[in-house]
């Protein structure tokens, strides 16, 4: 039963999560008219600030270690943003002194997602 309402969870915070993100990027790209993806970038951030919020009151809000953290990070924060959950594994990477493994971490996600994403655009041509 534990897991189904872990399931459940994770699946509501995700679909206001993915309608949060759909409504951020549509007022961004109306509101500034510019190439620059907009509306991306200020998801990313403000995901990455959510979920270090949610983080921090974690070590003192009892309530948010466990479904309440399924349900605001792993479901809300990973429908809006999966770079805040990117940002959170390299600050607790860092925080481990393990500064090489969070560098390697970026490039190499960075570098091979570009890489994947361009090979899925010509598989699918």
């Amino acid at each position: 039963m534990r897991i189904l309402v872990n399931l459940l969870a994770v699946g509501v915070g995700g679909f206001f999560g993915s309608i949060a993100r759909y409504g951020t990027s549509y007022l961004a790209g109306k509101v500034t008219g510019s190439p620059f993806p907009w509306g991306t970038f200020i998801v990313n951030i403000s995901g990455c600030l959510l979920i270090g919020i949610l983080f921090g009151l974690g070590t003192r809000m009892q309530w948010l270690q466990g479904t309440g953290w399924l349900l605001l990070a792993s479901g809300f924060c990973g429908g809006y943003t999966t770079f805040s959950t990117f940002a959170l594994d390299n600050m607790n990477l860092m925080d481990k002194q393990l500064s090489f493994t969070s560098i390697l971490y970026t490039v190499l996600s960075v570098v091979i997602g570009l890489l994947l994403c361009r090979l899925g655009i010509a598989m699918a041509r």
